[in-house]
């Protein structure tokens, strides 16, 4: 099964400076490994925007050019709409990207490698699935 990583995880895998012990990026690295890793085209976007130099901006857009992204769907948009106002209802706050995966994760059943504990929160109120990294 594919699984869908979040901007966070592979923010925390590119940076220069990380331990070679970190669970969320020795799993990304076994996604890649196995050809389970989805990417959706506002991660890359997130993960493209504000790179100050050139050179590496054009190497890490040709890194992320070797994952597909996947096909949005506009119930894709719709649906994190609904997820959007379902969870400001319940008083959970996050971002229009947060949504939109969790509302791709939904209808591809395809689970979410992240960092961000907003995830966490938005399960409360929504059906969303997260990638355990223990297991």
């Amino acid at each position: 099964m594919k699984v869908i990583v979040d901007t966070s995880v592979w923010s925390l895998a590119l940076r220069r400076n990380i331990p070679e012990d970190n669970l969320y990026v020795n799993e990304l690295k076994e996604l890649i490994k196995q050809s389970r890793v989805q990417l959706i085209g506002p991660v890359r976007q997130e993960l493209l925007n504000g790179i100050k130099h050139e050179n590496h901006f054009n190497s890490l857009r040709e890194h992320l050019r070797a994952f597909k992204d996947l096909k949005l769907e506009t119930e894709d948009y719709e649906l994190a709409s609904e997820y959007f106002n379902t969870a400001r209802a319940s008083g959970i706050q996050g971002s229009n990207t947060d949504f939109l995966i969790c509302a791709i994760s939904t209808r591809n059943k395809m689970p979410i490698l992240t960092t961000d504990k907003d995830f966490g929160n938005f399960q409360a109120v929504i059906p969303v699935t997260l990638h355990d990294v223990t297991a």
